[in-house]
């Protein structure tokens, strides 16, 4: 699948740091070491049956900061994310609607990119459709099923399976490092397995936890040719073990999402890809946004409580205003979004605008270092637009501060 344009990082002088990140486990700031000059990145990507949120926005906004700072630091990025362009969400929409599931991916995926692209975010260098890598999934599902990792339950009676069709379990019981990534106990993670597309009531699995690798054929839903696996779709977490592990392959720097994603997705993501090599761990590092609230909620697709990119930026809000208001926010911290937000990141970015043409570059060093040190600690951007409203209101000088704008382009997408 093709991904969307990245914008021109602009060079600016001197190199950042190493990036520090919260650990969620342990509750550390730990460095993210790397293996040699290149930064491995995974971030979780869409299931396009709606339109970009705030929510969204919030967390690719987050890794591309975390992409900003290694460039800036002089490595090379590589970074992967995946489309979910084939789940029960998007046919249950697509149902709804009465419009062919893959229609609505496709119309959804665009205006993602679209909002992406106007956000100035960078581009993943792999932007990976699940559907168009059919054969990795399948081919991934039969190592478990062929290891004994993984097993079989035959489809409900009344299901209407197709001929030779079965759903796959992994066998986490078998998985000493299960648990390992949310570092939850097993109440934490039945309290939530649920309500986060797991199956913990169904007949015939080993273990209430055990994750779906692939759901078997049933009439009328989309299937696919799985071999020996039999007809059918692979389940949401092993279409991200298989397309990090084509990518990246074990051990990479830094896996992405939101919050709810710590367990059970993330967990399964990687419990799986350990069952598949033997390896671990699946990433180094994890970090994750939080969640986003609107009108005293979670803001979800789910809930319909949405504030869209798309929509802010057709009533003419500037796009690079609504990159403010999530960036004012750190990634680790809930919020709430109001229109008062967006209104006040209208005005700071009129301020900047107005001082980066006035003001000199008397201070853009300082500045500029003040912006690195803050984004290395644990992606700290509300530090950072503090910092830079502080050099705003000592620009009195004539001349203009090419520094600054290049550096608040580079460093925080932020274009003046």
């Amino acid at each position: 699948m093709k991904s969307w344009p990245s914008p021109k990082i602009p060079t600016i002088e001197g190199s950042g740091q190493d990036l520090r990140l919260h650990n969620p486990v342990t509750g550390a700031l730990d460095t993210v070491e790397l293996r040699d000059d290149t930064a491995r990145m995974y971030v979780c990507g869409i299931t396009p049956y709606d339109a970009t949120h705030l929510g969204h926005a919030a967390t690719y906004v987050t890794f591309d900061l975390a992409a900003r700072v290694w460039l800036d630091a002089g490595r090379q990025v590589l970074y992967v994310q995946n489309v979910t362009d084939i789940d029960d969400p998007l046919l249950e929409r697509a149902a709804r609607d009465g419009i062919d599931w893959r229609d609505l991916a496709h119309r959804e995926v665009s205006l993602f990119q679209d909002d992406m692209t106007a956000l100035r975010v960078l581009a993943p260098d792999h932007f990976v459709s699940v559907v168009e890598t059919m054969p990795r999934h399948v081919d991934v599902v039969s190592r478990l099923l062929a290891s004994g990792a993984a097993y079989t339950v035959a489809i409900p009676e009344g299901d209407d399976a197709l001929d030779g069709a079965a759903d796959v379990y992994l066998d986490v019981s078998q998985q000493s490092s299960f648990g390992d990534v949310s570092g939850w106990d097993r109440a934490q993670m039945m309290s939530v397995f649920a309500d986060r597309g797991g199956d913990p009531d169904r007949a015939g699995k080993r273990d209430q936890l055990d994750p779906l690798l692939w759901r078997g054929a049933r009439e009328g839903e989309p299937s696919w040719d799985g071999g020996a696996v039999g007809p059918g779709r692979p389940g949401w977490h092993v279409e991200c073990t298989t397309i990090a592990l084509d990518h990246l392959g074990m051990g990479f720097e830094l896996q992405g999402g939101g919050t709810d994603l710590r367990f059970p997705h993330h967990e399964m993501s990687a419990v799986q890809a350990v069952a598949l090599t033997g390896d671990k761990p699946f990433a180094e590092h994890y970090a994750r946004q939080a969640m986003v609230g609107y009108d005293g909620e979670k803001m979800s697709k789910s809930k319909g409580n949405l504030v869209r990119v798309s929509e802010l930026t057709r009533a003419g809000h500037d796009p690079m205003a609504v990159r403010l208001v999530l960036l004012d926010q750190h990634y680790r911290t809930e919020w709430e979004y109001t229109p008062e937000l967006l209104a006040a990141a209208e005005q700071r970015l009129e301020r900047w605008r107005a001082a980066v043409t006035r003001g000199a570059d008397e201070g853009a060093e300082v500045l500029v270092d003040g912006i690195r040190r803050a984004l290395c600690d644990d992606l700290d951007a509300p530090r950072a637009l503090q910092l830079i409203d502080e050099w705003c209101t000592a620009a009195t000088a004539d001349g203009g501060s090419p520094a600054v704008a290049r550096a608040v382009d580079a460093l925080l997408g932020i274009a003046l």
